[in-house]
């Protein structure tokens, strides 16, 4: 479904199976489909396995690895209705390695092919107890898998990207069976080479991460979050085998400028309701949140249930620093539960400008946009300072430096 959106979205069909070089013997190893999901008309990237009778052209269960709008999804073939996992060759990380010198991706291409499957074959090795040098890739050694990587090193390679912003990632839910197995979703593999990335579970039952696509996902998005500032120009649709009843099954990748005239970045919101605690510690709860990093936290009064009055306590912290924060909330008040949100939050461009007045250097803190100044007040701690070192109002202080700042 990667390739299949980036393919929709313009990467040409022929330059991945150039990329690919020696992997596509058969000129009809991969081609693309135009199928239609719930609605929504996308491309479906579609790969030859090494199990050919159960992968012909003809039946359309493509073992795949699939995206849908930044979630990553395994939908394997089924036999008589019944998902399971094939069995191809096994292969260890020094196959797959003389495997992707043999492609015809650029010498930066294959170095990061060389990583991508060395980060796979490590989380298989932890999993597994293994030595890295025996691991055996079962399922993600597949041709199909390796293809998967090459395909999408060449593709992103070639639109030359710098950022790449992918929505947290829905692992889906019950069990999968393995070459190992019968796994919970997500698999051992697959949490592990996720480790830092956002993840939830919906309502499918079915795995919609794989070991390959968090693979991918993790090693190629910056951040994780809602679509960012931009100026959209392309769009495509990648499709999956399966068609969802409540969901098209495609990915939608959008490519596009960043927005410089925006300065829009995601934050989290975290909230919590308190309604028995003492007030003396509310003050603490603040300096300790901000003292960490948040952003911004206040309080607002609020009427909760049995019609006590309470507190919401509301924190803006960027989102690497929620769960230490959440550490802070809960060891600081007598909250038992904190809820997130994501949100888009603009700033104006600051800086700090020093005035010189008759009483003294005042700092004006000043806020453009495209240049052009928004706003500007000076710093109340300075004229605070010299209205009580001058025995001044310090509403004068005030408009003395404001004057300054006027007429520079």
């Amino acid at each position: 479904m990667i390739l299949g959106a980036l393919i929709d979205a313009g990467v040409p069909l022929d330059d991945v199976r150039a990329a690919l070089g020696s992997l596509a013997i058969a000129p009809d190893l991969v081609w693309t489909e135009r199928v239609n999901r719930a609605g929504i008309a996308a491309t479906k990237f579609c790969v030859r396995g090494e199990d050919h009778d159960a992968e012909s052209h003809d039946d359309g269960q493509h073992d795949e690895r699939a995206v849908h709008r930044g979630h990553v999804h395994a939908h394997t073939r089924t036999h008589h209705g019944s998902p399971t996992h094939t069995h191809p060759a096994h292969r260890t990380l020094t196959d797959i390695v003389s495997m992707i010198d043999r492609s015809a991706l650029s010498a930066t291409g294959k170095a990061r092919a060389h990583h991508l499957f060395h980060r796979l074959a490590s989380a298989e090795a932890a999993v597994h107890g293994q030595p890295l040098e025996q691991v055996h890739l079962h399922e993600v050694g597949a041709l199909d898998s390796v293809i998967d990587v090459v395909g999408t090193v060449c593709a992103l390679e070639s639109l030359g990207v710098d950022r790449i912003v992918a929505s947290p990632l829905n692992v889906g839910s019950g069990t999968i069976r393995t070459a190992h197995g019968v796994y919970p979703v997500p698999a051992p593999a697959t949490l592990a080479l996720l480790q830092g990335a956002p993840v939830y579970a919906g309502r499918q039952q079915v795995e919609l991460v794989t070991p390959t696509g968090a693979l991918l996902i993790t090693e190629y998005a910056t951040e994780f979050g809602v679509m960012p500032a931009m100026r959209p120009r392309r769009v495509g649709y990648g499709a999956g085998s399966l068609d969802f009843v409540d969901a098209p099954n495609v990915l939608r990748v959008v490519l596009g400028d960043a927005d410089t005239a925006v300065s829009a970045h995601t934050v989290v919101v975290m909230e919590a309701e308190i309604d028995d605690m003492n007030p003396q510690l509310f003050g603490v709860l603040m300096d300790r949140l901000l003292a960490d990093g948040a952003l911004d936290v206040f309080y607002t009064a609020i009427q909760m249930k049995k019609n006590r009055p309470g507190t919401l306590l509301t924190v803006i912290c960027t989102p690497p620093l929620r769960a230490a924060l959440a550490a802070i909330v809960f060891r600081e008040s007598t909250t038992i539960g904190v809820r997130f949100r994501d949100m888009q939050r603009e700033c104006l461009d600051r800086e700090t400008v020093v005035v010189e007045t008759a009483l003294g250097a005042v700092r004006v803190k000043v806020a453009r946009r495209d240049g052009a100044i928004m706003n500007y007040a000076p710093e109340f701690d300075d004229c605070l300072r010299l209205a009580t070192q001058q025995g001044r109002p310090v509403k004068e202080v005030q408009a003395l430096a404001l004057k300054m700042f006027l007429e520079r």
